[in-house]
């Protein structure tokens, strides 16, 4: 249903509808800025503004987080949102957002693990990235094979394997494969000739793989596990955010919430292109990609206002594009770096980088999530799984960061009980090691939470995004 039928369907039943995410989901560290949104839908004219409070779990006066009133743009969406630092609260707390229009009352919830902790990570990992198939075959010798073969069985028996380590959310890296790369390409031109990993009705191509449509396995199963999924808005082409690359975003974003939006699990939008942390290489390429999610971000929260867009760029040279970080991160909910233990030589150190990303976001009221590598290279560059105590002393290091996703989970990490095993023996290796870490240390964690507090512990102030 497009955006123009979803409002008519408002208009006809005189609803509401409301959204509600938190970022992060499921679990964040007591030292974290949880920043806690309701989206509002409704249908235009029905009303101007909407009243929504937001409590700690339960609907009473003395359990108010935060309370506003937001005023509807002309085609009836708001997003009500504030940022919460949860000191002084562990344990498992339901979060619900109350909103009220013309007489009607909603309500929605969402349930938030607070993990005591010294910083602001919860020292966990807490999603991975999906390749279905890798888009190197270099790369991905080791298991590129065996993911051609997964089923629809297969794939959700992996969710529920990831689920198993905590690691509760899912990023596809992309819903098309185009090997392209901006500057390089004549698409414009020539049209686009790239697969798509779904039954796409904008373009015929497919990905000759055994699951005619992954996604739907990966949404479906995660609705069952309470796991959040953002739908991968790429890929068009390698580091291409020109005017032609946004109109096929918004395209393609519109076509993935239209499949897949009824699914409980679907957390936003990930753009698949990425981009190096200079934001590219001249100021014309820096321009781009400022006004690609100033129109991009925009166009998804139209579709669904608490929903985040987010991003992935490696962490190097950053400080070469500082004049353009503060308008991007104004208009990405997102910042998910990579590459942090392999800094190029003359630059930054990798804490050095984290710690000036995260001013940056902090000054733009942006998240900083880590996209931790949890691979090594082979000889002939083909990927293989890290030594968890390499991964464990990353995580340790790099506590600046709310939300740690690795890359990536299918071909790294495999259960034991997994019909098809990609990547082979030491893959299953590292998911029973990394299984015994986020036990023991989900286990030390516990034994310090409080549960819920009473109403003095609602001291802290959250603040207005």
């Amino acid at each position: 249903m497009s955006v123009t039928k979803e409002l008519a369907e408002l208009v006809k039943n005189a609803e509401i509808r409301l959204g509600m995410t938190l970022i992060p989901p499921k679990a964040a560290s007591s030292r974290a800025s949880v920043e806690i949104r309701a989206g509002v839908q409704v249908a235009p004219g029905f009303s101007d503004g909407c009243e929504t409070a937001f409590f700690l779990g339960k609907e009473s006066p003395d359990r108010l987080l935060h309370k506003t009133d937001v005023k509807l743009t002309p085609t009836g969406q708001a997003c009500a949102a504030f940022k919460w630092t949860p000191a002084g609260l562990s344990g498992k707390h339901d979060i619900v957002a109350v909103s009220r229009a013309d007489g009607r009352t909603w309500r929605a919830s969402q349930e938030l693990t607070i993990l005591p902790a010294d910083s602001i990570s919860t020292g966990l990992i807490g999603g991975a990235f999906w390749g279905f198939l890798h888009w190197s075959e270099r790369e991905g010798r080791l298991w590129n094979r065996d993911l051609q073969r997964f089923t629809h069985d297969d794939w959700q028996q992996l969710v529920q394997a990831q689920h198993e380590l905590g690691m509760d959310i899912i990023v596809p890296q992309e819903a098309f494969r185009n090997q392209e790369y901006a500057g390089k390409h004549r698409i414009e031109r020539d049209g686009y000739k790239g697969l798509a990993f779904y039954a796409s009705d904008l373009y015929p191509g497919r990905m000759s793989i055994g699951c005619a449509d992954p996604l739907e396995a990966v949404f479906s199963a995660a609705d069952r596990l309470g796991m959040h999924v953002f739908a991968p808005t790429g890929l068009y082409a390698w580091f291409d955010f020109s005017p032609a690359s946004l109109e096929w975003h918004k395209r393609v974003a519109e076509e993935l919430w239209n499949r897949y939006g009824h699914h409980p699990s679907f957390y936003g939008w990930y753009v698949s292109e990425e981009v190096g942390g200079n934001l590219g290489d001249s100021a014309p390429r820096r321009e781009e990609i400022v006004a690609f999610f100033r129109e991009f971000q925009p166009w998804c929260r139209a579709m669904a206002p608490d929903k985040p867009v987010m991003l992935a760029s490696n962490c190097h040279d950053v400080p070469s594009a500082l004049k353009y970080y503060p308008e991007l991160l104004a208009h990405l909910d997102i910042l998910c770096p990579f590459a942090f233990q392999r800094m190029p030589e003359g630059d930054l150190t990798g804490r050095e980088a984290a710690q000036l990303l995260q001013g940056l976001c902090d000054e733009a009221g942006s998240h900083l999530w880590m996209d931790m590598e949890a691979f090594g290279f082979c000889p002939d560059m083909a990927l293989y799984p890290r030594a968890m105590s390499e991964i464990a002393e990353e995580i340790e290091t790099f506590s600046y960061f709310e939300k740690v996703i690795c890359y990536q989970f299918p071909g790294i990490f495999n259960p034991p009980s997994g019909r098809i095993k990609p990547g082979g023996n030491a893959t299953v290796e590292l998911y029973q090691q990394y299984r015994e870490f986020y036990r023991n240390k989900l286990a030390g964690l516990t034994d310090n939470m409080t549960g819920t507090k009473d109403a003095g512990a609602l001291a802290c102030e959250p603040v207005r995004a």
